[in-house]
């Protein structure tokens, strides 16, 4: 069904009555299980009427967190664009009852200035993106990704900065290892500001997050540290997408550099197969199953899932509503499944 024309748009009444909310580590921050991710199909290239229709669904059900970043397109800029032409045509008024994060840490303009972490390149780019989302500030504001050449005193310092001139509410970081979280948490917290919560990339194909010791699971939870995961689907191969091959209109049969024919191995396919088989088993799509899975790791606060319609929104808050936590057998055969070399 289809959203009234900007300008009537009246959310659902029932919006809180089923999503869960986590809190984000030791923080007073809560985010809804599922976030929406703006990272593709809410650029200028991308029918308009369609992103709104995704922002305005994701909101009907209790999805109060956007998650965005400066290079978000395509082009970049335009996603925080998109997403605030919606919010001057239908959300202005539940402002308070969003979570909006962006980000800045990778290639955005030309020039020694436009990439990475500096105390110029953080400021400025929150600057542009506060203006194009037609905001004052930003809930969260994230570093994209380490940056190998600037001192991480300098970086951090520039996301307390941030903080103390009221731009942004909260500082996150993504990608970053173990230990450049644990460095980063400690120069944060000397300048008295908490490092709330980290965005790495996790899902049943790609467990980075759990290995090491300490793991960065391990240093999220010892320190308080939400997470909210991107990527949890990892680009739709734990969907039933794949499960004959590559569709010729998927995205690993074109040209996405994120996900290509490549990746998609039959090791890989076997694996989804037999998970796809658990979740047939369970009543749940592979999706819905994918999803659980990763909001039962403790560490875990929000999954970030991306769409291309409202429908998949839909679905995927369907795993809130409707998943039976796995038990420890489902649990232990899943790991097999996902062991296996």
């Amino acid at each position: 069904m289809s959203k009234p024309a900007p300008g009537f748009y009246v959310p659902a009444a029932d919006r809180y009555d089923t999503m869960q909310y986590a809190r984000c580590g030791k923080s007073g921050l809560k985010l809804p299980r599922v976030s929406l991710g703006m990272w593709n199909n809410f650029g200028s290239v991308n029918v308009h009427e369609n992103s709104r229709q995704m922002l305005l669904t994701a909101f009907d059900l209790g999805i109060t967190h956007i998650d965005l970043a400066n290079n978000y397109g395509p082009l970049p800029g335009s996603a925080e664009e998109t997403f605030g032409r919606v919010l001057s045509s239908d959300l202005r008024a539940h402002r308070d009852e969003l979570c909006l994060s962006t980000k800045a840490g990778y290639d955005m303009w030309k020039g020694p200035y436009g990439d990475w972490g500096s105390r110029k390149y953080l400021i400025s780019s929150l600057d542009h993106s506060l203006k194009r989302m037609k905001v004052d500030y930003v809930d969260i504001f994230y570093h994209h990704r380490p940056d190998p050449e600037t001192p991480l005193d300098e970086t951090m310092g520039a996301l307390a900065d941030i903080i103390r001139q009221g731009k942004a509410l909260y500082v996150g970081v993504s990608n970053y290892s173990a230990e450049q979280t644990a460095r980063a948490a400690d120069i944060l917290k000397s300048m008295g500001v908490p490092l709330t919560i980290h965005q790495p990339r996790y899902n049943m194909l790609d467990r980075w997050v759990e290995a090491g010791s300490p793991s960065l699971c391990d240093v999220l939870l010892e320190r308080g540290i939400g997470a909210a995961v991107f990527s949890p689907l990892a680009q739709g191969l734990l969907t039933d997408r794949y499960l004959d091959g590559i569709p010729a209109d998927s995205r690993a049969g074109g040209p996405c550099v994120f996900l290509n024919a490549n990746g998609v191995t039959e090791s890989i396919l076997v694996k989804v197969r037999a998970l796809n088989a658990i979740a047939a088993a369970r009543g749940e799509t592979m999706a819905q199953l994918a999803l659980a899975w990763v909001l039962e790791n403790p560490a875990i606060t929000s999954v970030i899932i991306g769409a291309s319609r409202p429908a998949q929104i839909v679905q995927n808050v369907q795993t809130i509503q409707k998943h039976v936590p796995l038990t420890d057998e489902e649990k232990a055969a899943i790991n097999t499944i996902l062991n296996e070399k």
